[in-house]
């Protein structure tokens, strides 16, 4: 089966599956209303899937599951159990069960997200950058999908929101088991559980570093995904009152979904010519600019709003691939999907903290000034990824001098 076949397939997988992120997000307005929420708890709500998320990825990590078993059948059959928890909600009428049911979604998805990240490293020994770059602007896509959803059928209940996210994460499973092979790399496969792994990722400074920038990176991107359509949803009416709401609910989606995708593949092209450690900088410096100048057009004319959105969400993603596929490179194949899962669960934890921050800033300083403060990240993670330029140039230099020998 040719590689980039098998990327179209993951990439599809990868899209359906993510439309469980935030499925319940979408819609939460409408279960605020209907079970009475309160702020607080509707933020809980939102951080339920992080949190089942980093209970997933912790427990991966921490047994190695993701170098121990094969990733492509982790990854069925946590789509499918994701899809099923995912229906739970059609049934429940407790905001508690409702809870329980979005952190154990959230566990579901660390088997998907960097099983498939583990995957694509496994089929791509070249041009993993913008292979991995791929799957990110599918993941994108996905987890802005409900959003769509929730637009598009404006008037419909919130129930075909759910619907549908747990139909296409069925079909990501089927997709996964039935359509995608096995690389060779797959072979090796369960060995006896090893501390070491995890003793490995803390030793290897390249990866570390690589490590710091992705979590740099994760203060910014969650919390961006889950406030910007609130964000212009309000930016949109305060300009003008009698604007639809669901203007701001579909442009996040573009700046969001579409952008993102964008950003993605271009990040990808551009970390495979000018390396890694350039395309992550510049990727941070565009996303943190665009998170200071985004509260100095709340309220202005909606274009100018919109484009600043879409600037954002081009550049907020388009280095997410690039920490995958650094680690994935210096990572030795022993233990690169625990390095791959410790990255995604240190970085999913940051996010919690930085998505429940978010309302309660807008509160104190009110949304002229709250997104910059989510630029702290993008100029943490230049500082590690600075450091991490010098290892790439020598990583690139011993290449050159084994096809030279060779």
């Amino acid at each position: 089966m040719h590689a980039w076949s098998v990327l179209a397939w993951i990439s599809v997988s990868v899209f359906f599956a993510l439309s469980l992120w935030f499925s319940a997000t979408a819609v939460a307005p409408d279960l605020a209303e209907i079970w009475g929420l309160s702020p607080a708890f509707e933020g809980l709500l939102s951080s339920a899937v992080p949190i089942g998320f980093v209970v997933g990825t912790f427990i991966s990590a921490y047994y190695g599951l993701s170098d121990r078993l094969n990733v492509r059948i982790i990854f069925s059959w946590c789509a499918f159990s994701g899809a099923l928890i995912n229906l739970g909600l059609l049934v429940t009428e407790s905001p508690y069960i409702a809870l329980a049911l979005r952190v154990l979604t959230g566990i579901t998805l660390a088997g998907v997200y960097p099983t498939s990240v583990k995957l694509v490293a496994q089929w791509f020994p070249q041009k993993r950058g913008l292979a991995i770059g791929i799957v990110i602007g599918a993941l994108t896509l996905g987890s802005a999908f409900p959003h769509l959803i929730n637009a598009l059928v404006a008037g419909v209940s919130w129930e075909v929101v759910i619907l549908i996210s747990s139909i296409l994460a069925f079909l990501a499973a089927a997709m996964m088991w039935f359509m995608v092979k096995d690389p060779a790399a797959a072979a090796a496969g369960n060995e006896p559980f090893s501390f070491k792994r995890l003793a490995l990722v803390f030793r290897n400074r390249p990866v570390m570093l690589a490590n710091y920038g992705y979590f740099g990176h994760m203060w910014e991107l969650y919390a961006m995904w889950t406030w910007l359509p609130l964000f212009l949803s309000t930016s949109f009416l305060a300009h003008n009152p009698d604007s639809s709401p669901l203007l701001g609910v579909f442009v996040g989606f573009v700046a969001i979904g579409v952008a993102g995708v964008i950003g993605s593949i271009a990040g990808g092209l551009f970390a495979e010519k000018y390396g890694r450690a350039r395309a992550t900088i510049v990727a941070m410096a565009g996303s943190g600019l665009c998170a200071v100048l985004i509260g100095f057009s709340f309220g202005q004319p909606i274009w100018l709003t919109t484009l600043l959105a879409v600037f954002w969400g081009v550049f907020v993603i388009a280095d997410s691939a690039q920490f995958s596929a650094a680690v994935s490179e210096f990572a030795e194949a022993s233990y690169v999907g625990t390095a791959l899962t410790f990255q995604m669960c240190v970085g999913f934890l940051i996010t919690i903290g930085s998505i429940q921050f978010i309302p309660f800033a807008s509160q104190l300083i009110d949304w002229h000034f709250t997104f910059s403060l989510l630029a702290i990240g993008p100029l943490l993670g230049i500082i590690a990824m600075v450091r991490f330029r010098s290892f790439e140039s020598m990583n690139v230099s011993s290449n050159e001098e084994n096809k030279l020998d060779a």
